[in-house]
């Protein structure tokens, strides 16, 4: 008996110790904020204003948490079953629908202030939301755009683009085959994961390839529009030889060298890329933005946003939302997107002048900023599976010339079908 009443007292100690590390005892609220951000930027950007926060909020502190894009759904799955998870938390919004449809996340429709509602365009807000709710605020975006090589441009005498007068799809095909030659490219695509790249840049043909039924069930089609894209990359390598092969299985940062080396006069990457650019380029070495090119529908792409949400389990859910409103005042998305080289969704922080001008080109990115959409397939339940196991081996073969159109279209259409006809029973 003494040892069950010793067993009862220690309990009692721990949950009173529990109960004050959270702050409840003593009225204090302690937020736990998990920020993704990595370059050392968008880390001081961050931590800078959590410091902020803390010294106008003494009755909320704010605890910076680091986390990591190379592990954060995992990391975030197994915090949710645990009941450990932060209570901000900092992610993208084509990896919330799991969190969001399993429950993990707060609704924050009831939750959000006007100003931030009002803000950031609808646009931006439908790829945060998933079903009737909406489970993140999108921040920050960034359009693909075309890095080239701006001597090499010059001295070709093409017409360069503008976001006014962009290529087409075909003139960019015809420019690459002009700029190539004598062992050099004129274009290098990092496609090691090549289906959000294709499916985003296909938006400014009309592409679609996901098509939800009067029943509400999501199927794939691979129509005219969907193909503009693919066969561009496709005929750049194996017909034009434009584009080189071996760049097909590199990310973005591994075809840099090869840049700065002259072998390649463009390379299509996120925006971002151009502080690695900066940081990287040797001395001397002239470098421009362009936009991506255009389509049947302009200049529009699909995005996915970085977002920050509440988690479902927080008994702070006021006051975290109250901290992301601070967090994404104007002035403050500039800093988290200069911090981060990339655009924010909000209206107000776009107009900020810092983000118009013509050093590193942010005018050119800026002014993608109104053709920016939800991309196509983030709220489609299944597709990770889909994308893993169908669309990424079938369009890594077509683009190396192992299959053609009609296999890669069998593969994305009827494979694809069977797996997204699991989810939607």
């Amino acid at each position: 008996m003494r040892t069950r009443w010793i067993l009862v007292l220690v309990m009692g100690l721990l949950l009173t110790a529990c109960s004050s590390d959270d702050g409840a005892s003593d009225g204090r609220v302690t937020l736990r904020f998990q920020s993704l951000a990595w370059q050392e930027e968008s880390v001081d950007a961050n931590k800078e204003l959590v410091e902020e926060w803390n010294a106008t909020h003494p009755d909320v502190k704010v605890e910076y948490v680091q986390g990591s894009w190379d592990s954060v759904h995992d990391q975030l799955l197994t915090s949710f079953e645990g009941g450990e998870a932060p209570d901000v938390i900092h992610d993208a919004s084509d990896d919330l629908a799991d969190f969001a449809y399993g429950g993990y996340l707060a609704d924050l429709r009831e939750l959000l202030p006007e100003r931030l509602k009002s803000d950031i365009p609808e646009r931006s807000w439908e790829t945060a939301t998933f079903g009737d709710g909406i489970y993140g605020v999108p921040f920050l975006q960034e359009p693909r755009v075309l890095i080239a090589n701006a001597e090499w441009l010059r001295d070709s005498g093409v017409r360069v683009p503008t976001p006014q007068e962009p290529w087409t799809w075909q003139e960019f095909r015809s420019i690459a085959k002009e700029l190539s030659g004598g062992g050099r490219y004129g274009v290098a695509w990092p496609l090691k994961e090549p289906v959000s790249a294709t499916l985003n840049l296909s938006l400014s043909t009309g592409g679609q390839m996901f098509h939800r039924g009067a029943d509400g069930k999501v199927t794939v089609r691979f129509d005219a529009a969907d193909e503009v894209v693919p066969r561009t990359v496709h005929d750049e390598v194996n017909t034009d030889g434009s584009a080189s092969s071996a760049t097909l299985g590199m990310g973005g940062s591994d075809t840099l060298p090869g840049f700065f080396g002259g072998k390649y006069a463009m390379v299509p990457l996120g925006f971002s890329y151009r502080q690695q650019i900066v940081q990287q380029a040797p001395k001397g070495f002239d470098w421009q933005v362009l936009p991506a090119p255009a389509g049947a529908d302009g200049l529009t792409q699909g995005v996915s946003p970085q977002t920050l949400s509440v988690a479902e389990d927080s008994p702070y859910k006021k006051e975290a939302v109250e901290f992301i409103d601070f967090l994404l005042r104007p002035e403050n998305m500039v800093r988290l997107a200069l911090g981060d080289w990339m655009l924010p969704t909000g209206t107000a922080a776009l107009k900020d002048p810092a983000l118009h001008t013509a050093k590193d080109d942010w005018a050119t990115g800026t002014a993608l900023a109104a053709g920016l959409r939800s991309a196509p397939a983030q709220s489609v339940r299944g597709y990770p599976e889909w994308k893993d196991k169908v669309a990424t081996p079938a369009f890594q073969e077509y683009y190396s010339g192992a299959i053609g159109i009609e296999e890669l279209r069998k593969r994305l259409v009827e494979d694809g079908n069977l797996v997204l006809a699991r989810y939607q029973r």
